[in-house]
Formats: structure tokens, C-alpha cells, sequence
């Protein structure tokens, strides 16, 4: 450092010596500091010891505050400085890294669009795809319904599999998938319900009784609007069955020689034949009042049940036969004594389908019924 080095120099007692053409002159440090500093005190003092021709000098404080004051401003000058260089480094670091992510994003963002762009167009020719797959190959239906694919295939396949098919009634302009049973008492069956082990909740609203719900090869309700294109085709008649299983594995079944729907004006309303079988006639009851034949369907949001204002039943007061049945639909009049979409009033205490048809008794008492299947078919065809 500059001004330590000035104050060893100035504690050194030194003689300078110039040299001159005329001979050697000599300074003392005295004269020296005299001439530098003409206003400041300087003080000489002997060496100790008594050394002769030698002195020592003393700077005094204000020259050396002044030298450290000198030296103070240049390092913070320095300081100052260097801290200007780093600050102009470190936000051109930062800018360089804000513009560089700044690129990635840009580069990102056109990317996913391109990406975009392509999912958009993929989707538009998927999409124009199946128009004109479908358009021109429409699904093409294996007859009116499970009684009619019989009678088309019997010359062609020797044994016809139970399954699900494609039908196309008459005088419809759609086609829907039912399930053929081709082997109970003939075949050519189309089932219209099915329930077997409680899994399917037929606690439903009105819509879905009208379109259908379930697994088809399981429980399932094919659908009031299905059943009826089926049942209403030209130049028919339906035959309904119902095969019932008790909790014994006991059978019964009840059946109908005649079988229809009114339309949805209204409310799908059943219309029976004369009955036969060995569960009794339930839908009809015992007593006019249990009649449930030319009633209306009615679900949890549509009651058609005839209970206005109420019913009595088992000396309570019923204003809903849906609500009193799980919230199930059925046609009910007066509530009745059949109920085959019959559910648990509490699913999560008991899978036991719940299913009435109380005209099947031991004893006196109805079976426990756990499993059921509503089938219908052809039975005549006028040409």
C-alpha cells in the first residue's frame, strides 16, 4: 500500500545523497520534510543510545489522517467501482437467462399449438370418417326381432346361439341390440327384463325405464320404447314369460298369451291376455283393486299409480307406490301384488333382489325370489 510504504520510508532515519557534478551533496530526512511540508511541525529526535549523525522523525496526525483519508476515498472508489462492474454483470446474467427462457417458451408454445392444430385435424377426419362409413354401411340388423332371426337362420345354422343380436322392428328407424335366448322351450326369445344377483340398481327415474339400462347378458331393462316397437309390429302377437327362482332354488313360471304396450301418450300401459302357469296370476291379483293389467308405468318422478291422494296398504297410508317400492318403476295400480324390478330398501344391508310376486306362495307365505326373467315372442304371423 502507497501510504504505508511513505510511513516506513519516513520512520527510516536515512541520509539522502544526490549526485552532482560539483561533488556529493547530502540531505538530511530534517531538511527533507522541511521542504515538503513547510507548515508542519516537524520534530527530530536523537536516537537513542547516542547515536551521532542519525535522527529520528515523527509524522504528525493531521498529515497522517490525511494520508489515511486519501486512502480511504481510493478504496472506496474501488469498492464502488467494482460494485458497478458486478451489478452491470449480474443483470446482464439475468437478462440473458430471462431472454433464454423467454425462447424455451416461445418454442413450447408453438409447439403444443402445432400439436393442437394436428389432434383438431385428426379429430375432423375421424370424425368425417365415420359419416361416411356410416352413411354408406349402415349396421345392418339380424331381423325384426329374436322370434324372426329363428326363423331366418333355422335352414341355415343348425343350432342358433343364445347372445345378443341386432333387431330392426317394423315401422322403426333404428336399430338396437337385445339379448336371444335360443335354447329355453324353443328359442326365439327376446328378453325384455332380467335379475340374478341384485348388482344392477333398478332404483331409476322415468327416463331411464324408457331407453333401457344393465348389461345385457346380465340384469338389464331392455327399455319401454324398445319393448313397445317389438311388441306393436304389424300382423303380430307376443307371447309373455316369466320364469321365476326362489331363495329353495324353486321354479315357477307365469305366462300370457297376449302381450302389448300402449305408446308414450300413454304411459306405456300393459295390456295381458289370458294367463297360464304355476305362479299365479299376480299382475291381476285377487281382487279388482290389485288389477294391475291396462295400468300405466310409473317411475319415482312420474306417478301414474292410481293413489290420489293416497293408498292404504297394511292399514298405512301410501301416496306413492314407486317411493313405497324403493323408488322403482312398474305398473303399478294401487301398488298391486307384482313388482318384478323390486329392489332393496337398503342396498348396502342386503343384495336380496326384493323382487314380489305374491301370488307364489308355500304355505301361505310368497317366496323369497332371487332370481327372474321377463321373455317375450312371436307367436303368430298373418301374411
Amino acid at each position: 500500500m502507497m501510504w504505508i510504504t511513505l510511513l516506513l520510508l519516513l520512520h527510516l532515519p536515512f541520509i539522502a545523497t544526490i549526485q552532482d557534478p560539483a561533488g556529493p551533496t547530502t540531505f538530511n530526512q530534517s531538511e527533507i520534510l522541511s521542504d515538503d511540508f513547510p507548515e508542519a511541525h516537524v520534530r527530530i529526535q536523537k536516537p537513542l543510545g547516542g547515536s551521532k549523525g542519525r535522527e529520528a522523525c515523527t509524522i504528525p496526525c493531521d498529515i497522517t489522517a490525511k494520508l489515511l483519508k486519501d486512502e480511504k476515498h481510493s478504496l472506496c472508489g474501488h469498492l464502488q467501482q467494482s460494485l458497478l462492474v458486478y451489478l452491470r454483470s449480474t443483470r446482464k446474467l439475468v437478462r440473458d437467462v430471462m431472454e433464454e427462457q423467454q425462447r424455451s417458451l416461445d418454442f413450447l408454445t408453438s409447439q403444443v399449438t402445432e400439436l393442437m392444430t394436428k389432434v383438431q385435424t385428426l379429430s375432423s377426419e375421424v370424425q368425417r370418417s365415420n359419416t361416411e362409413m356410416y352413411s354408406i354401411k349402415p349396421v345392418q340388423s339380424h331381423g325384426r326381432d329374436c322370434s324372426d332371426i329363428k326363423d331366418n337362420l333355422i335352414s341355415v345354422v343348425p343350432k342358433i346361439p343364445s347372445g345378443i343380436y341386432i333387431v330392426h322392428p317394423e315401422n322403426t328407424d333404428f336399430t338396437f341390440e337385445v339379448f336371444c335366448e335360443m335354447d329355453y322351450m324353443g328359442g326365439g326369445w327376446t328378453v325384455m327384463q332380467r335379475r340374478t344377483d341384485g348388482l344392477t340398481d333398478f332404483k331409476r327415474p322415468w327416463a331411464a325405464y324408457v331407453d333401457g339400462f344393465g348389461h345385457l347378458p346380465g340384469e338389464h331393462w331392455l327399455g319401454l320404447r324398445q319393448i313397445f316397437h317389438i311388441v306393436n309390429q304389424k300382423e303380430t302377437r307376443f307371447q309373455l314369460h316369466i320364469a321365476l327362482v326362489s331363495q329353495d332354488d324353486t321354479t315357477a313360471y307365469a305366462s300370457y298369451d297376449d302381450f302389448s304396450l300402449g305408446n308414450d301418450t300413454q304411459f306405456y300401459s300393459l295390456h295381458l291376455g289370458r294367463y297360464a302357469g304355476s305362479a299365479g296370476d299376480a299382475f291381476r291379483g285377487y281382487e279388482q283393486e290389485q288389477n294391475q293389467n291396462t295400468a300405466p308405468f310409473s317411475a319415482s318422478d312420474v306417478d301414474n299409480d292410481g293413489c290420489v291422494p293416497f293408498c292404504s296398504m297394511d292399514n298405512r297410508t301410501v301416496e306413492s307406490c314407486s317411493a313405497q317400492h324403493n323408488h322403482t318403476g312398474w305398473w303399478f295400480n294401487q301398488c298391486g301384488l307384482a313388482n318384478l324390478n323390486g329392489s332393496p330398501q337398503d342396498p348396502e344391508q342386503s343384495r336380496d333382489t326384493h323382487i314380489l310376486w305374491e301370488t307364489w306362495t308355500r304355505g301361505g307365505v310368497p317366496h323369497s325370489i332371487k332370481s327372474v326373467t321377463m321373455k317375450i315372442r312371436r307367436i303368430t304371423t298373418n301374411n
